[in-house]
């Protein structure tokens, strides 16, 4: 995954060793996890000098741990081994194990763990190794692509646990350490600081049309760490390490955490229902420029979310009474900056929640509640009912999809789509209306209102299909 502004310099690294498509389900009668909160400052401003934070680090190494995934792919491979030289000849297929290795966080005594999604993704098996080489099999409780965050759980009683902090109030310069199995070398603590907070330009999560808002950290992290610990001064958990930005596919000092106020309620919810539900409030939106603050008189220097539209019309916004040109600049006495900013804090509550909106029409400052409703969405929702993903080479190689193919690969349809007659898993969608697809995003763009037309590949054969978007 690349930044749209680094991509022609930079490679965003993802820090696990594997990548596919796998939501688990809630264990049935699973109690939920008791976790320990810290949600004081980590310091008050008057720190005196340090010179080694080893009683800090020691206890929390005993809760971070090494995640293992393994999946079977098929391969195509030629029983004639000139038919490669010059085309042709027969071919068969071969089952290939390939492992993956990342890094997770216990939060609670009986075993539930915190991850990465792209760790475990398409994992067959999964098993965790402790600090003190105890190892057991692992079972995939949920995962949510939009955050990439998942949660596994093993079979144990009494495990070491990490302490959560307030993620909302860690600040930029705040000394921050960085746990995982950096490359299968072995536990490793590195230490930096926040660098930044609230990145949601990234680009890192794009392809799922996710949820940014990530921590920025100068600690060294590279690939393994994935799913690892981001601790602060005080040994608290601040953040899960998801990725890195690098032009050598190194560290070179701009690492980033999920925080972990988010990772806790995508945690709770998947452990709750298996799956993630988010508030929606039904809008479309645009961030305030100086041009659009000028047009509507706004103070200078405001900066908030001016709504363009009411969707749908008996949508949460719409019964609340929200209108046009409205400026939204906090939630819940959060700032909002940007269209971003919106999008996350309104996901990140509950559905059938209320929440306060501060809001500028026509010169006035106004505070108006708002009763969100739910936003029913799959990973990577393509088409109602539709899960794609771009095609990778561990899909191109377990689908046997030919190398010249480029697109999304249908991962799921649900029986009660619209599109479950003309649409079936494993198919690769190259082009939509003539227009060649290459993620999500993009090819939701490209449907319109009427008769489409896909351009699919499927079983070694391009084909020609048409759907309806009434």
């Amino acid at each position: 995954m690349i930044s749209k502004k680094l991509s022609t310099i930079l490679t965003v690294i993802t820090l696990g060793f594997s990548a596919a498509l796998l939501v688990g389900a809630k264990e049935q009668g699973a109690d939920k996890p008791v976790l320990k909160v810290d949600a004081s400052p980590v310091t008050q401003g008057n720190s005196g000098v340090v010179t080694s934070y080893a009683d800090i680090v020691e206890p929390v190494q005993e809760a971070v741990v090494s995640v293992y995934s393994t999946k079977i792919v098929a391969q195509r491979v030629p029983t004639d081994p000139f038919s490669q030289l010059f085309g042709g000849g027969s071919s068969r297929v071969r089952e290939k194990k390939e492992e993956g290795l990342g890094s997770g966080v216990i939060v609670s005594t009986d075993g539930y763990i915190i991850t990465n999604n792209h760790v475990i993704e398409g994992a067959d098996e999964l098993s965790v190794l402790l600090p003190d080489d105890r190892e057991y099999p692992a079972t995939l409780i949920g995962s949510d692509p939009k955050t990439d965050i998942a949660v596994i759980k093993i079979d144990a009683k009494n495990l070491p646990t990490v302490t959560l902090a307030d993620s909302d109030i860690l600040r930029v310069g705040d000394v921050v350490f960085a746990m995982g199995n950096p490359l299968g070398v072995g536990q490793t603590v590195t230490m930096g600081i926040v660098s930044a907070k609230g990145r949601n330009k990234l680009g890192l999560l794009e392809n799922v049309e996710g949820y940014e808002d990530f921590i920025q950290t100068d600690a060294a992290i590279n690939m393994g760490n994935s799913g690892g610990a981001l601790i602060d001064a005080k040994g608290r958990l601040v953040g899960i390490n998801s990725a890195i930005v690098s032009n050598t596919r190194g560290n070179i000092g701009i690492g980033f955490a999920i925080p972990v106020n988010l990772a806790a309620a995508i945690m709770h919810s998947l452990i709750d229902t298996g799956t993630v539900s988010r508030g929606y409030l039904g809008v479309s939106a645009e961030s305030v420029t100086p041009e659009i603050a000028e047009s509507l008189s706004l103070p200078e220097g405001m900066r908030g979310v001016a709504i363009t539209d009411i969707t749908p019309p008996d949508g949460p916004a719409a019964e609340a009474g929200l209108q046009r040109t409205d400026v939204i600049y906090a939630i819940n006495d959060r700032q909002v900056t940007s269209l971003e900013d919106l999008r996350l804090l309104v996901a990140q509550s509950a559905p059938g929640s209320e929440v306060k909106l501060h809001l500028i029409r026509d010169g006035e400052e106004l505070v108006v509640p708002v009763l969100l409703g739910q936003r029913d969405e799959l990973p990577n929702e393509l088409l109602a009912g539709v899960a794609a993903t771009p095609l990778s080479e561990d899909l191109r190689r377990q689908l046997n999809v030919d190398a010249r193919v480029t697109g999304l690969v249908v991962t799921e349809v649900s029986g009660d789509s619209p599109y479950a007659n003309r649409l079936l898993p494993n198919i690769v969608i190259v082009e939509i209306n003539r227009t060649e697809v290459t993620d999500v995003a993009s090819a939701k763009e490209q449907f319109k209102q009427g008769r489409n037309l896909l351009l699919v590949y499927y079983r070694g054969v391009y084909r020609y299909l048409t759907v309806q978007m009434d």
